[in-house]
């Protein structure tokens, strides 16, 4: 199958993305933004230093002047460009593996959106070529001081003081970077299992080993939490003392309501907390992905907005006011989602898991098939959706329907509160099940039937 857009950016396999491909898509994308000026980043797959290279190449050959940010997280290569008024193409293939990979496409204001995905893909299939009016320089830029600033001045020295937290460094491009900030607020820091071969991290669905380990280190070190991220640093990952993972939509909940928004956006697969929060005068929900939660940010009904998503990436849309100003970022970002909890548990003089004991009780949990065959997984989605006895059949195990929603795949919610969401991921071979219930132990038993059911239909 070749490379396309999904929730979030352009992937494929390494082998699809050959190098004629890649530079069709930077023409159609430099045709889209007409600039003379491309800012480029990358993760830390295999596959990523030789994208940005011919990425690079491309746009110099074609009259653009690059600034090259070598391997940072996305959020800080979309902060310095945007900084910039320029665009910007991040390599990578976030949390999936490595072979492979993928190009997310920033304007000069931000994250493109859904039309704008259409436009560079009508300038690809035209095989339009850009010729700027630049010299077609190369620069190398180092973005990640900015980003760093950010938070130590927003926040401030003492923010993180007192604090053990440990940083589980597998390949996370932004490693560095959160010790960096962690150290910058005061924290202690303990680097756990730095990794020199790509590990693909999904903070969404930690495996078991993942959350053994992480339980493991709390104890061995004694930490107050351990943080990271997916691969290129726009989802986050937090746990408690104890080695437990914060699901992303309750890092989210925390993150809005330690900045004080009023106005909340984020896909309908986020936990109904949100929604029984009585902080948040706002919610809105929309399809699975960036662009959507975006687009919805800007109909909000006030300017203190945010948005986030299951996974944890968080979208800062005003000017928050701190220990000093936190300016908005209206892109995935890992960093704000960890701070925010951590900075509120030690301001209340809580632990972690007291404060996410305190919100409304709501309680999810999620799991993905992989390797799954596309056709057939959208077959048997489409099959639930459009056909009564097909969706009662597969649902009666787990309860009565009281009503569905087709926002984005099926979410089916039953007359005992529980929750069922299926949908097939629009960035790699996986289906998607997330689960909802009034325990975690129901949740994660709800989710796990559900994931048994689906594999033996669709593999």
């Amino acid at each position: 199958m070749a490379p396309k857009f999904g929730t979030s950016g352009l992937r494929g396999l390494v082998t699809e993305l050959k190098d004629d491909l890649i530079a069709d898509y930077v023409h159609a994308f430099l045709c889209a933004v007409e600039s003379d000026t491309l800012f480029v980043g990358r993760d830390l797959r295999p596959s990523s230093l030789h994208i940005s290279r011919v990425i690079s190449e491309t746009a110099q050959a074609a009259k653009v002047d690059v600034k090259d940010c070598g391997a940072l997280g996305t959020p800080a290569l979309a902060l310095s460009s945007m900084a910039a008024r320029s665009p910007a193409i991040m390599v990578t293939g976030s949390h999936i593996p490595a072979d492979r990979n993928g190009l997310k496409f920033y304007l000069a204001d931000g994250e493109v959106s859904k039309a704008d995905e259409a436009a560079i893909n009508d300038a690809y299939i035209a095989r339009v070529r850009f010729a700027g009016a630049a010299e077609g320089n190369y620069s190398k830029l180092d973005a990640e001081p900015p980003y760093v600033r950010r938070y130590t001045e927003a926040f401030g020295p003492r923010a993180l003081e007192g604090l053990k937290i440990g940083v589980y460094r597998h390949s996370s491009v932004a490693r560095d970077t959160m010790e960096h900030v962690f150290t910058g607020l005061g924290a202690q820091i303990v680097p756990l299992a730095h990794s020199d071969t790509f590990i693909p991290v999904d903070t969404e669905a930690v495996d078991p080993d993942t959350r053994k380990k992480l339980c493991n280190w709390c104890a061995e070190h004694k930490l107050d939490a351990i943080a990271s991220t997916d691969g290129d640093a726009d989802r986050p990952m937090l746990t408690d003392a104890t080695g437990k993972v914060v699901p992303g939509d309750i890092l989210g909940v925390l993150t809005a309501k330690f900045l004080g928004a009023k106005s909340v956006v984020t896909p309908v697969s986020s936990n109904d907390m949100v929604r029984r929060s009585p902080e948040f005068e706002d919610v809105r929900l929309t399809r699975i992905g960036s662009p959507f939660v975006i687009a919805e940010m800007a109909e909000a009904s006030h300017t203190e907005v945010v948005g986030f998503e299951a996974n944890g990436g968080f979208l800062l849309g005003f000017e928050a006011a701190l220990e000093g100003n936190l300016p908005p970022l209206p892109t995935r970002d890992c960093i704000l989602p960890i701070l925010a909890p951590l900075v509120a548990a030690r301001q209340a003089q809580l632990s972690v898991a007291q404060i996410v004991a305190a919100l409304p009780a709501c309680f999810t949990a999620a799991d993905r098939v992989q390797d799954i065959d596309p056709a057939k997984a959208q077959n048997f989605l489409d099959d639930l959706i459009g056909k009564d006895e097909a969706r009662n059949a597969f649902f009666a195990p787990f309860g009565t329907i009281a009503s569905t929603d087709m926002t984005d795949g099926l979410r089916v919610n039953f007359e005992s509160g529980a929750v069922l969401h299926l949908r097939r991921s629009g960035n790699a071979p996986e289906f998607r099940v997330y689960a909802q219930a009034q325990s975690e132990e129901q949740a994660l038993q709800l989710v796990q039937d559900a994931y048994r059911h689906v594999v033996r239909i669709i593999l």
